[in-house]
């Protein structure tokens, strides 16, 4: 027997961490994509010379070229060494940047350590999005032991400064009482102060609350709309409410093809819960005509990001056609499964390449240092210097090897990556009513 698919409760919110780097400009015409790459290399040669005299800023914006590839090609080693220029000067964003580097394994070694402890620095002078970091460190128990009431109080200082997804953490711990004496009505003025200010997970919060009748009257048609409005805004997880909504018909008239579409919808943005819910639709056929094929190509998705519900219902549906020895072997042919297993390979590659571009940074500066591991200040003796470097170029050879295989294995990859992302582009309207 199958699992029910959740409740009519929201999903509960996801940690998001957020860090300094410019957003990357949307779609452009032919002439204007060539106006901007020319403005954006005129950018990165300012910066430069601003960063070369020694421009703290200037710095931090040159290693952000090189951390997101604007102007120039991305490299994660280069954007390390501007940041360390710009972090060693005590620039708040760039002290933030190397702990979000370190935390995500951006070209430096994933250490939880380090990057509380450059989220700290930078946090100690003020600057809103390390607090954040900060408190999202906390709130996970990275590191640090797990300690909701100092989360609390850096989310609430970032939240003084008006940092929208800091408002809604403060919101957030209100609700479930974390840290904080649990009060409904204050969760519901900084959920609303994060909506003012354009979070979208605050509009669907604000929903989640009205469904629920917390902190004021059950209002279905009140948590569809702020649903609607957060989705609309293109949070994954209200247009995954929507259309279980639809589904369900909770606030709003029971209509199948417009749940499919808003599940669609979210799980082109990889929601498990809608990829769960769509092959929830496919099993019992609402709305569509049952196929098993494709609701276990649905689960399978969904468990596959550790969904709870997908792995249930993908577990008991096997159990069922092998007890009723049916097989689901047909073929698949939707468009949009397509294109959101296409999309779960690209969000792979490109970890993967992260950290194998990672791992041969790594590689090549620990052949740098056995290479020169003569030069270490307190050997006097020039002879015993050279042969220790001598020594050390020798054994530093396997990383330097491991780390030129590494870089190949990246290249290999991500001529499929560029492969996947044309296809993607061209599938891009696939949603499209």
């Amino acid at each position: 027997m199958s699992f029910g698919s959740r409740g009519p409760a929201a999903t509960l919110l996801a940690l998001a961490l957020a860090f300094t780097v410019r957003a990357q400009a949307p779609a452009q015409m032919p002439a204007q994509a060539a106006q901007a790459a020319t403005a954006a290399n005129e950018d990165v040669a300012s910066a430069r010379v601003q960063a070369e005299a020694g421009d703290a800023e200037a710095q931090f914006v040159l290693g952000n070229d090189y951390f997101s590839g604007l102007g120039v090609a991305q490299d994660y080693g280069q954007a390390v060494i501007w940041f360390q220029k710009s972090a060693a000067q005590g620039y708040a964003p760039a002290l933030n940047q190397l702990g979000y580097m370190h935390q995500h394994k951006f070209g430096l070694p994933r250490d939880y350590k380090r990057a509380v402890n450059y989220y700290r620095l930078a946090a100690n002078k003020g600057y809103a999005p390390a607090e954040y970091n900060l408190a999202a460190m906390f709130k996970a128990g990275l590191s640090v032991k797990r300690d909701y009431k100092q989360a609390f109080e850096w989310y609430r200082k970032a939240a003084d400064q008006n940092l929208p997804g800091a408002e809604e953490e403060v919101g957030y711990f209100y609700q479930s009482g974390w840290g904080v004496k649990r009060d409904y009505a204050q969760a519901l003025t900084w959920y609303r102060r994060a909506a003012g200010h354009g979070d979208s997970d605050a509009e669907s919060q604000l929903g989640f609350m009205a469904e629920q009748g917390w902190g004021e009257a059950q209002n279905y048609d009140e948590a569809f709309s702020w649903y609607y409005k957060s989705a609309d805004h293109g949070n994954d997880e209200a247009m995954e409410n929507v259309g279980y909504n639809f589904e369900h018909g909770i606030g709003v008239a029971v209509d199948y093809a417009k749940a499919m579409w808003w599940l669609n919808k979210a799980a082109a943005l990889q929601n498990s819960d809608a990829e769960n819910q769509l092959g929830w639709m496919y099993q019992f056929g609402q709305g569509v005509k049952p196929d098993d094929a494709e609701a276990l190509a649905w689960y399978q998705l969904s468990a596959d990001q550790g969904n709870a519900r997908g792995q249930n219902n993908l577990s008991a549906l096997q159990e069922d056609l092998e007890e009723n020895g049916d097989s689901a072997d047909g073929p698949v042919n939707d468009p949009v499964l397509e294109m959101v297993q296409r999309r779960a390979r690209i969000r792979d590659l490109r970890a993967q390449i992260t950290g194998l571009e990672t791992d041969a940074l790594a590689e090549d500066n620990s052949a740098d240092d056995l290479a020169h591991m003569g030069n270490n200040g307190k050997n006097k003796n020039g002879g015993i210097a050279k042969a220790m470097n001598a020594l050390g170029t020798v054994v530093g050879e396997k990383p330097r090897v491991d780390a030129a295989e590494s870089r190949e294995e990246a290249a290999r990859l991500r001529e499929e990556l560029a492969r996947l992302e044309s296809l993607d582009q061209t599938s891009a309207n696939v949603l499209a009513p």
